[in-house]
């Protein structure tokens, strides 16, 4: 068996990954935000459901950790910000 270093362990991690999903989904619901367009919204989708994928993941391997609590609550803000920005598109 191939041994990992410290560095890739943790990268390959799923708490890692999922930490890394949900700031990615961040920056793009930001984006989203700051420039209501189509394109950066479906590009948010996507970052979300990448975020739950990766959700769905370290639960299955670790849902009893804070980081991974933390990570969820966190996706499930910024599901509710995208909702908005896709609600006040609608109406303009």
């Amino acid at each position: 068996m191939a041994k990992h270093t410290d560095t890739s362990w943790k990268e390959d991690h799923p708490s890692t990954l999922l930490s890394n999903s949900v700031q990615k989904a961040n920056h793009a619901v930001k984006q989203a935000m700051s420039y209501p367009e189509e394109q950066t919204v479906e590009q948010a989708c996507d970052s979300i459901s990448h975020a739950k994928n990766a959700l769905d993941n370290a639960e299955q391997h670790y849902g009893h950790m804070d980081t991974v609590q933390q990570n969820k609550e966190q996706l499930e803000l910024l599901e509710q910000q995208l909702d908005e920005v896709q609600e006040n598109m609608k109406d303009q």
